[in-house]
C-alpha cells in the first residue's frame, strides 16, 4: 500500500501523539528510507518488513527533529510477506530529521532503528512527464535493466540499487517463486530483500516465475499443473501486495522442458511440442485473466522453435529474449535472427526477425558496477520507448482476503499404487494428495515414515519424483528383507497445506546379492577450465 501526502517545513507541527518506546521480545521491525528519483517532486520511499512475518499489522511512521518521538499521520499495513512500504512527497529540504517505524504486535510495541536522512530539492524540469525518470541509458540508447535471483545474493549480501539506478539501470527483473519448492522459498527470501529496495532507489520491479513442466502426456493433467503453478504466482504476489504503479508485470521463465531426471542427473525424458505449448497457454493466460495485466514470456530462440508449436495465443504476451555475444551497441544488431533462414515460431516478424520487447543481451555484465555483489550479472535492454514502457506496468492489482496463500489449509493422500518384491529393487509408492476442492496441492512432497517396531537396522534411500502437482512417485531403496509398516506421509514445510498420511504394509523377501568387484582406481581428469564470458558482452 502506498500513501502520498507531503511534508512540510513545518512537518513536526504534524506529530502528535508521543508513544513511549517499549521493545517487543517476539517481533522485529526493520526500516529502510531512501529519497527516490523523480521528475517532479521529492519523494521520500519508508520501506521495510516484519519478522516473524504478519499480515495487516499497522505499522507508524515517527519523525524527531527537537529530540521528541512524535507519531506522524503517515501509516500503512504489512503484508502477507511481512512487507510494508511508504511514499511521501517532501516540500521541506536540506534539513536532517530522525525517523523510525513502530508497530503494535499483540499489545506489544516494537520500534525500528533509527535512520536519519536530509531530503534535497529535485532538479528542475518543465514538464511533468513520468517518462523522464525513465531515461534511455543503454546499449544503442535503449532503457536498460537488470534480472537478479539468488545468485547476486553472495552470503546474503544485499544489492545496492542506489548504484544501480546512478549507473544507469532503471528496471529489474527479480526471480519470485519456482516450481520446485527449495528453490521457491529461496525467492521469496530475496524477493522481500530486493522488491521494495530496488523501486525505493527509482528501479522498476518485474518478477519472473521458473517453471518445470510436468511428467504426464494427457491435457487434463498439464492444463492442471499449469493451474497450480499460475496460482503459487499468484499467492506470491498477492503476498507483497498486488502490482503497483512501478511493478513491471510478471514473467514465466520456459527455457526447460525436461520432465524426468535420472540419479546421474541426466534427462531421460522430455515434454511433448503440444504440451508445452499448452502448458504456457494455460498458465499466461490464468495470470492476465486474475491480474488484469499481461504478463511476459521469458526463452530462447532454439527453445521456441524446436519445443513449441506457433500459437497465436501465445503470440500476444511480450517476448523476453535471451541471445549473448551479439553487440547490443550496434544499432542494427538484434536477437533471434539466424545466419541463414527464419527460427520459426509464434513471434516470428514478416522479415525473419523475433518481435521480442526485451533482449537479455548477456549474463556477464559487471556485477560491482551495478551494486551487485558478485562477478556477473544479467543485464537486459527494452525496446521501445518510455512510454511503451510505461504502459507495461497499467492497470494495478490488489489482492483480497481469498487470494491469500491460506495457512494449512486440509489435504487429502491418497496412495495409488504400491510396489515390494525383493532387496534388490527399491520399494515404491505412487500417490495423490489433492486440497478441499479437489485440486491437486501446489507446494509439498511425499516420504515414507516406518512405525517404530518396524524401522530398518540400515536407513533406506529415499527418492521422490514429481509426475505433475499433488503427484508424486516415492522410491525407497536399500530396504532389508522383511515386513513393513508405515505411513505414506505428505507434508509443506511453507505450511501452505497441512500434513495428511495413509497407513501402508509390505513385504521385502531376500533378493540376489551381487558379488563385489574391484572397481580399478581411475587418476582424476582435470578439466579445462572453460570461460563462459569469453564470447559475451561486459558491460
Amino acid at each position: 500500500m502506498k500513501i502520498r501526502a507531503t511534508i512540510t517545513a513545518i512537518a513536526l507541527t504534524l506529530l502528535a501523539l508521543n508513544v513511549p518506546q517499549v521493545q517487543a521480545a517476539s517481533s522485529s521491525l526493520t526500516l529502510s528510507l531512501r529519497q527516490t528519483p523523480s521528475a517532479t517532486e521529492s519523494v521520500v520511499t519508508f520501506y521495510g518488513t516484519i519478522k516473524p512475518a504478519r499480515s495487516g499489522l499497522s505499522v507508524k511512521i515517527q519523525g524527531n527533529s527537537s529530540g521528541e518521538w512524535k507519531t506522524t499521520r503517515f501509516v500503512t499495513k504489512t503484508t502477507k510477506a511481512g512487507t510494508w512500504k511508504i511514499v511521501a512527497v517532501a516540500t521541506a529540504f536540506d534539513i536532517p530529521i530522525k525517523y523510525r517505524a513502530q508497530v503494535n504486535v499483540g499489545g506489544k510495541v516494537s520500534n525500528s532503528p533509527i535512520r536519519t536522512i536530509t531530503i534535497k530539492k529535485p532538479p528542475q524540469i518543465s514538464t511533468t512527464d513520468p517518462a523522464l525518470v525513465v531515461e534511455s541509458f543503454g546499449p544503442g540508447g535503449r532503457i536498460h535493466g537488470a534480472d537478479v535471483s539468488r545468485w547476486q545474493h553472495p552470503n546474503d549480501k544485499p544489492i545496492d540499487f542506489s548504484v544501480a539506478y546512478a549507473s544507469g539501470l532503471r528496471f529489474v527483473m527479480i526471480k519470485a517463486s519456482d516450481t520446485r519448492d527449495e528453490a521457491d522459498a529461496l525467492a521469496l527470501k530475496y524477493l522481500i530483500m530486493d522488491h521494495a529496495a530496488a523501486q525505493a532507489a527509482g528501479l522498476y520491479t518485474g518478477f519472473y516465475h521458473y517453471a518445470i513442466l510436468p511428467d504426464v502426456s494427457d491435457s487434463a493433467g498439464i492444463i492442471r499443473d499449469a493451474t497450480a503453478q499460475a496460482q503459487k504466482v499468484l499467492w506470491r504476489l498477492a503476498a507483497i501486495g498486488g502490482y503497483t504503479e512501478k511493478d513491471l508485470p510478471y514473467a514465466l521463465d520456459l527455457e526447460n522442458k525436461c520432465v524426468r531426471v535420472s540419479s546421474s542427473g541426466a534427462c531421460q525424458k522430455y515434454a511433448s511440442r503440444a504440451a508445452v505449448t499448452l502448458w504456457a497457454e494455460t498458465f499466461l493466460g490464468l495470470l492476465k485473466e486474475k491480474t488484469g495485466r499481461t504478463p511476459i514470456l521469458y526463452s530462447y530462440s532454439n527453445f521456441l522453435e524446436s519445443s513449441m508449436n506457433k500459437s497465436a495465443k501465445l503470440a500476444q504476451y511480450p517476448l523476453w529474449l535471451a541471445q549473448y555475444a551479439i553487440d547490443p551497441f550496434n544499432p542494427i544488431n538484434q536477437p533471434g535472427i539466424k545466419a541463414g533462414g527464419c527460427y520459426v515460431h509464434s513471434w516470428t516478424g514478416a522479415n525473419c526477425d523475433s518481435q521480442w520487447t526485451i533482449w537479455q543481451y548477456t549474463s556477464c555484465g559487471i556485477a560491482p558496477k551495478y551494486g551487485v555483489p558478485g562477478t556477473r550479472l544479467d543485464l537486459n535492454i527494452f525496446r521501445g520507448s518510455a512510454s511503451d514502457f510505461l504502459n507495461l506496468s497499467k492497470g494495478s492489482w490488489a489482492p483480497a482476503l481469498v487470494d491469500l496463500m491460506p495457512n494449512n489449509e486440509p489435504t487429502q493422500l491418497i496412495v495409488n499404487a504400491q510396489s515390494a518384491s525383493t532387496t534388490n529393487k527399491s520399494v515404491t509408492f505412487k500417490a495423490t494428495v489433492t486440497r478441499p476442492d479437489s485440486s491437486p496441492v501446489v507446494t509439498g512432497a511425499i516420504k515414507l515414515v516406518f512405525d517404530a517396531a518396524t524401522v530398518p537396522k540400515t536407513s533406506p534411500v529415499q527418492t521422490v519424483l514429481r509426475a505433475t502437482s499433488g503427484e508424486w512417485t516415492l522410491a525407497i531403496k536399500g530396504v532389508p528383507a522383511g515386513t513393513y509398516s508405515g505411513n505414506v506421509v505428505y507434508t509443506d514445510v511453507s505450511q501452505t497445506h497441512a500434513q495428511s498420511s495413509q497407513a501402508v504394509t509390505f513385504t521385502v523377501v531376500q533378493g540376489p546379492t551381487p558379488s563385489p568387484t574391484a572397481e580399478p582406481t581411475k587418476k582424476p581428469t582435470k578439466k579445462p577450465s572453460v570461460d563462459g564470458c569469453s564470447k559475451q558482452i561486459k558491460n
